[in-house]
């Protein structure tokens, strides 16, 4: 079976959003990660060589897929702030209609900067997604 390529390293977080080029994008990568401690209570670990994660989850799928994943992520992508989120979370549809300007993709939310969203909205969209993923996955770190 492949191995999964994206996994827990032993780079630097600090480096890794240092080299962020855009002030703006490195700035909301900074309090992207204030946040997303607060609602983890974990510390920032990098996974594979662009995705920022807090905790730890060891997923399995109905296919014998499987692997461990951030309980929550992002990566300051060109394009867009990424975080990575379960589709399925409580009040997801509800949350993201007030986000504000966002996009949505398989597993995706991106955004553009953080003055284009509500704060607010975006913490409780987070915090909605960690307790469904320690709720489906109770052995979550």
């Amino acid at each position: 079976m492949a191995q999964n390529k994206t996994s827990e390293t032993k780079a630097s977080v600090t480096d890794f959003i240092n080299a962020v080029k855009n002030e703006t994008k490195r700035n909301d990568s900074l309090q992207i990660i204030k946040m997303l401690k607060e609602l983890t209570g974990k510390e920032p670990q990098m996974w594979g060589p662009s995705i920022v994660g807090f905790g730890s989850y060891h997923y399995v799928y109905e296919s014998g897929r499987e692997g461990d994943m951030p309980l929550v992520g992002f990566s300051p992508r060109a394009n867009a702030l990424t975080l990575y989120l379960s589709t399925q979370f409580e009040k997801r549809d509800e949350f993201l209609e007030k986000l504000g300007k966002h996009k949505t993709g398989k597993g995706c939310l991106y955004i553009n900067k953080l003055e284009d969203i509500d704060l607010d909205i975006l913490q409780k969209t987070i915090g909605s997604h960690i307790n469904h993923i320690r709720k489906t996955y109770p052995d979550t770190e």
